[in-house]
């Protein structure tokens, strides 16, 4: 391939087929299947036991969501033992001429009225490698349900309509659509579709029971502007829920996340910048919240909650009063404590002096700071979305051995407003990578890590170019990583119009036809920058039928790295051989992976235990 004068010899190219039915291809996939699984045989025994204590830790997760209170009827989840889906249910509220408040409880005694199960996800799923049901949205009225789901992994839904107390159909499905639903009164919905290079663009209107090619492609027509909530630079709005007397808004500062819930002007009151907001305060000093399903016509502002060692929680606030009452707590088995362990929000110091945030979670008697601790670093930086730490149930089987669990909110990600993710993007992209390197080199000097023991993770597109990156960049700071997924041949696909997201990309990394963009991506390409020279164990992960993230990107820098490298470390590659994006869905399936990844980690790190005999 030549472009402005430079040649790039790309001998793994024939490891593409677009009909993944190349016989010569899927029997390379699976040999690195084979070996990957026999590399791992000496910690099977360990891997099923993470996987066993991971599902004892998350599978109980049994009984009902926070209900919902919509006009005459609660609406919740109930999760059964033994299940792996949802059933959606609702009770009829016999007397519902008081207002909604946060206060409310559903009734669930011998004389409440009957749960009617609405839809059973776990009926839905059967014969299906993968069930996702993005939206599920009762009409205004009760009398019907809209609901969208995936049965294929590849993000793609169908809208279905049903009657809320038959079950029956109404009308023909919708297909070729996003997640997102609304209703617009009874009889009609909104819904979004995608371009061919999968990125959401058209909104439409449908009128129920009239045939999809009939609906109305929505336009926006711009009136005149408001500025309710002024622009500020280290700001990020991250989410607005609107109702009818207030709008909640959801900000990022300085990584922080806070909510603010402010009343909206009367119809006789002039538009101006909205004044005297209630900010929600929270308990812990790093967190997670986003809005949750709440009414339009109330004053209760619905959010959920968590931290890294705070379990996922529902809660309800009076935006009136104030008043915020816990609804829902997701329980941990196993005696979980949230008090035995410690988040900590620490400041890396880059080469031209940027401050960089890092979230710490570990276990306070296991850790020592004294820099043999197992350290794990995590990181994204892209695309301006933000990390925001929240729970997760499977980390404790690191966090819980010992290991102190970092993530790393570099350059590129939003946590610090827009000039954070435009320094991490098109042709500042490479302080992306330095910025996770000193946030690694700084967590070691801090004696909260060090070389030895330092494993490093992301996943989907731009964290597994991250991963790549740094690799190549500085293999000496890392003993293992893992890249789930990764997007590691930057230019080879940009200059691609044809690949998924590339047209999108261009907007993140910039187009390589341009002269400057090609040569500044060729900079840090993982795979036009593996090298001879020594790698730290290494996993990667792809999926055979990915459209979104394709297989032969890592399958090409793993056969590249074999070739180049000069260690005898771990370089193992899984390939899920009959998997699209999203794969097998269930809890169990997301356990498995973890448990698989966390084994790695530890045999890697010259952690796992001894077989028993």
């Amino acid at each position: 391939m030549e472009m402005f004068g430079d040649v790039r010899v790309d001998d793994y190219y024939w490891l593409r087929d677009d009909s993944h039915s190349n016989p010569e291809i899927l029997s390379y996939l699976k040999a690195e299947n084979d070996y990957t699984n026999q590399s791992m045989s000496s910690v099977k025994q360990f891997e099923d036991q993470l996987y066993a204590e991971m599902v004892a830790r998350t599978k109980e997760e049994v009984g009902i969501s926070a209900p919902i209170r919509r006009g005459s009827y609660y609406y919740y989840e109930r999760t059964l033992v033994g299940k792996d889906y949802k059933l959606y249910c609702r009770r009829l509220i016999t007397n519902d001429t008081c207002s909604p408040s946060v206060y409310d409880v559903m009734p669930t005694g011998p004389e409440a009225p009957t749960e009617h199960v609405i839809l059973d996800e776990n009926i839905k799923a059967q014969g299906h490698k993968h069930y996702y049901l993005g939206a599920f949205l009762p009409s205004p009225n009760n009398k019907l349900i809209a609901y969208t789901e995936d049965t294929k992994g590849d993000g793609i839904f169908t809208v279905y309509v049903i009657d809320a107390d038959k079950g029956t159909a109404i009308g023909n499905p919708l297909k070729g659509v996003t997640s997102y639903i609304q209703w617009a009164g009874d009889d009609a919905l909104v819904y979004i579709t995608r371009d061919e290079s999968h990125r959401p663009d058209k909104v439409w209107s449908h009128k129920l029971l009239s045939d999809q090619s009939s609906d109305l492609c929505l336009y926006h027509n711009p009136s005149e502007t408001h500025i309710l909530i002024p622009h500020r630079e280290s700001v990020k709005i991250q989410y607005f829920h609107l109702f009818s007397g207030h709008v909640a808004i959801y900000e990022m500062e300085n990584d922080l996340e806070k909510v603010t819930a402010y009343s909206l002007p009367q119809r006789d009151e002039e538009i101006g910048p909205l004044q005297n907001g209630r900010a929600i305060d929270f308990v812990d000093p790093i967190y997670s919240v986003y809005p949750e399903e709440s009414q339009f016509s109330s004053s209760i502002l619905r959010f959920y909650y968590s931290s890294e060692k705070t379990p996922p929680s529902i809660y309800d606030y009076d935006m009136t009063s104030g008043i915020s009452v816990l609804k829902n707590i997701q329980l941990v088995p196993g005696g979980f404590e949230p008090s035995d362990y410690l988040t900590e929000r620490k400041w890396a110091v880059t080469t031209d002096g940027t401050r960089v945030p890092i979230s710490i979670l570990y276990k306070k008697n296991l850790v020592k700071l004294d820099g043999f601790d197992p350290l794990w670093l995590y990181g994204v930086g892209s695309y301006g979305e933000s990390l925001s730490p929240s729970f997760d149930p499977s980390v404790f089987s690191l966090v819980d051995r010992g290991f102190i669990h970092a993530i790393a909110h570099i350059r590129g990600g939003g946590e610090m407003g827009r000039k954070w993710h435009e320094d991490g993007m098109l042709l500042n992209k490479r302080n992306t990578f330095t910025d996770f390197i000193a946030c690694a080199e700084y967590l070691i000097e801090i004696k909260y890590g060090s070389k030895e023991k330092l494993c490093i993770s992301s996943e989907y597109g731009n964290g597994g170019l991250l991963i790549g990156a740094v690799l190549n960049m500085r293999p000496d700071l890392f003993k293992a990583a893992v890249l789930d997924y990764p997007f590691v041949d930057v230019v080879t696909s940009l200059l691609d119009p044809t690949t998924p997201e590339t047209t999108y990309d261009w907007k993140e990394l910039g187009d390589p036809r341009k002269e400057e963009y090609y040569y500044y991506m060729k900079s840090y390409s993982p795979i036009d920058n593996v090298r001879v020279q020594n790698y730290p164990n290494i996993l990667v992960r792809a999926n055979l039928y990915d459209t979104i993230y394709l297989y032969f990107e890592a399958a090409k820098f793993v056969a590249k790295l074999r070739a180049a490298k000069t260690d005898d470390n771990m370089l193992l590659f899984k390939c899920g051989l009959d998997e699209r994006h999203y794969s097998k869905s269930g809890r169990d399936e997301y356990v498995d992976n973890n448990a698989f990844f966390y084994a790695f980690i530890m045999k890697a790190l010259d952690l796992a235990p001894p077989i028993s005999s």
